[in-house]
């Protein structure tokens, strides 16, 4: 009879945090896989666990799965977790996920601290909807790709990323939403020295772009404003706003501007029905 793979959340900083269910399951299996066998071993001494553990990370993913899934398929259960938080979430737990899927195996979740939740909640930005973004890819032309996508994202956005690389990352965010843009700067989650700075792009980049801060950071990102609903005014409404702002003076390019500003038509739109009028 196949075995279970439980999916057990860790602690992202406060061991308190882990849950007696968790600690039930790692005390259960047959085996653990672990992303860092020595951090997970930490974790175990702590509370006590002895348990066999197998690496499973990003570079041997695929062939420690195969491995994983057969000693499952063999009547074992095993629990997967990561470094720090809930497996499969920006890190190659997700691959282990599928292949069990493709095979059958049963998957139960243990859940624990999740940084993505946990930073949108404190952020003090919109909840109700929200992308989570993991991290920025570090090949320039892929990392501006990604960004380009999101510019019009009206959802709350969430990105991880490392200390090193927040200077860059706050100074791309800037060149790409600008500086009005609302963020939060969540770091050290749960431990001693955890931080909220809720600020903006702009003094995000003037007060934090020397990468003077450290730790674990969340950037969690005010999407987009709305748009003006057009369903408000019909372009002929448009047309006529811009004649009487020519008619009180304005050129007809400044005034084609205003009515689009208002309206929420494009300028050109406008100008050309008023060219053509």
């Amino acid at each position: 009879m196949s075995g279970v793979l439980y999916v057990v959340g860790t602690p992202i900083g406060n061991l308190g945090d882990f849950s007696p269910r968790a600690v039930e399951v790692l005390e259960s299996v047959d085996f653990i896989a672990a992303e860092d066998t020595r951090v997970t071993l930490k974790l175990l001494n702590h509370f006590d666990i002895k348990k066999p553990m197998i690496s499973y990370f990003e570079h041997n993913k695929r062939e420690r799965g195969d491995i994983i899934c057969g000693r499952i398929e063999s009547g074992e259960n095993c629990a997967i977790v990561t470094d720090a938080g809930m497996p499969c979430i920006s890190d190659p737990g997700e691959e282990l996920i599928k292949q069990c899927a493709e095979r059958g195996i049963k998957t139960v979740v243990v859940p624990g601290p999740s940084a993505v939740i946990s930073a949108l909640a404190v952020s003090g930005l919109a909840t109700g909807r929200f992308t989570f973004e993991g991290f920025l890819s570090t090949n320039k032309k892929s990392r501006l790709d990604h960004l380009e996508q999101l510019k019009n994202e009206k959802r709350t956005m969430i990105f991880y990323e490392a200390p090193h690389k927040l200077s860059g990352t706050l100074n791309d965010l800037y060149k790409a939403f600008g500086g009005d843009r609302k963020i939060s700067i969540v770091r050290e989650i749960t431990k001693i020295h955890e931080e909220v700075i809720r600020t903006t792009l702009q003094k995000a980049v003037e007060n934090y772009g020397d990468g003077s801060l450290r730790g674990e950071i969340v950037l969690v990102l005010e999407g987009a404003a709305e748009d003006i609903d057009k369903e408000e005014f019909t372009i002929e409404e448009a047309v006529a706003l811009a004649k009487r702002f020519i008619e009180e003076g304005n050129s007809t390019s400044d005034s084609a501007k205003q009515a689009a500003k208002i309206t929420g038509f494009k300028k050109n739109e406008i100008y050309k029905l008023l060219s053509n009028a």
